[in-house]
């Protein structure tokens, strides 16, 4: 075993050592049609579950850059199936569904390549008949898309979304949508604030936005590289310096905040803490495990909306919320 394999395993000791939080099941996943295929899911602003689901024939079928469509099913979970909608063509390959006003809902798609006669439309709005009815170029590298109740979209990408990938700030090129590293697009698909340099100077450069939270008209979020906790209200900036490093999603209400997952030794970890004058301060470190004990599995899903995390398998639905933490 090398250097970094012993150290990662003491890392991951370390984590199974902790006390352990169980998340509860909230409800099964089911499909919309026997045998359809969950390609996406997402949770909405009112902690509903939107997922994308196809055929298993279309499943396989090559979407080389948004060229070729599948029809797909759109449904939502609150927790039990509420909706199940149609979109016949269906064309992004890797997308994130959230819910717009007036039974829109917005499909993005996590890849945008930059081409000469334009780049690739990845953000396209559905009606309640499953028909296109407005798209919108919300660049590459895309890694978190929450909506909130009035329809503003909020985007956090990834490096290649911020350094340029798939020709992106190439020679001739336009820059990338997404260099800043997180963005507010309005529910007319238009862009309306990105974060600041005034913040870059505060609290770092957005390289990786690796959590994001929209709680209300609240935005949370923490960031490679410097990891900060920053919240984003009516266009200004506020943060807090901050340990933990490389956590996926965050759970947040008032000054109380959960940190989950991270580097694979920390996957399921979860680190509770207050937003103490111009730090996080830790309270409690834990591992968070299914109801029965068992770990949370690895292509397991977990998003944070407001005060819950929601952790999404194959087939169920589970929550946990700052107020199942100890003390």
């Amino acid at each position: 075993m090398g250097e970094w394999e012993r150290k990662n395993a003491a890392r991951r000791a370390t984590v199974l050592a902790l006390p352990t939080v169980h998340a509860w099941h909230h409800a099964r996943i089911v499909p919309p049609q026997p045998g359809d295929v969950r390609i996406s899911e997402s949770i909405g602003p009112l902690g509903e579950l939107l997922a994308v689901w196809t055929a298993p024939e279309d499943r396989a079928v090559k979407l080389p850059e948004v060229r070729a469509s599948r029809p797909v099913r759109v449904t939502v979970h609150v927790p039990e199936m509420a909706v199940a909608a149609r979109i016949p063509d269906f064309r992004l390959a890797h997308p994130t569904v959230q819910p717009l006003p007036d039974g829109r809902v917005l499909t993005v798609d996590a890849r945008c390549t930059w081409r000469s006669e334009g780049p690739d439309r990845n953000a396209i709005v559905y009606d309640s008949d499953g028909e296109a009815v407005a798209e919108q170029t919300f660049g590459d590298g895309i890694d978190h898309v929450q909506a909130t109740r009035n329809g503003e979209i909020w985007v956090g990408y990834f490096d290649e979304g911020v350094l340029g990938s798939h020709g992106w700030g190439d020679d001739g090129a336009a820059p990338p949508v997404g260099r800043s590293g997180l963005v507010r697009f309005s529910a007319e698909l238009t862009e309306q604030w990105r974060y600041p340099d005034s913040a870059r100077a505060a609290w770092g450069h957005i390289l990786d936005c690796y959590a994001l939270n929209v709680d209300g008209d609240t935005a949370w979020t923490c960031f490679y590289t410097e990891w900060p906790v920053v919240r984003i209200h009516d266009g200004g900036v506020t943060g807090w310096r901050n340990e933990i490093r490389s956590a996926t999603a965050l759970a947040v209400r008032g000054s109380r905040l959960a940190f989950y997952g991270g580097y694979e030794a920390y996957r399921d970890r979860l680190v509770a803490g207050v937003l103490d004058d111009d730090r996080f301060r830790v309270t409690g470190e834990y591992r968070l495990v299914l109801p029965d004990g068992e770990e949370v599995p690895r292509d397991a899903r977990v998003f944070g909306r407001g005060a819950d995390l929601h952790v999404v398998t194959r087939d169920d639905w589970y929550r946990l919320g700052l107020e199942d933490l100890p003390g």
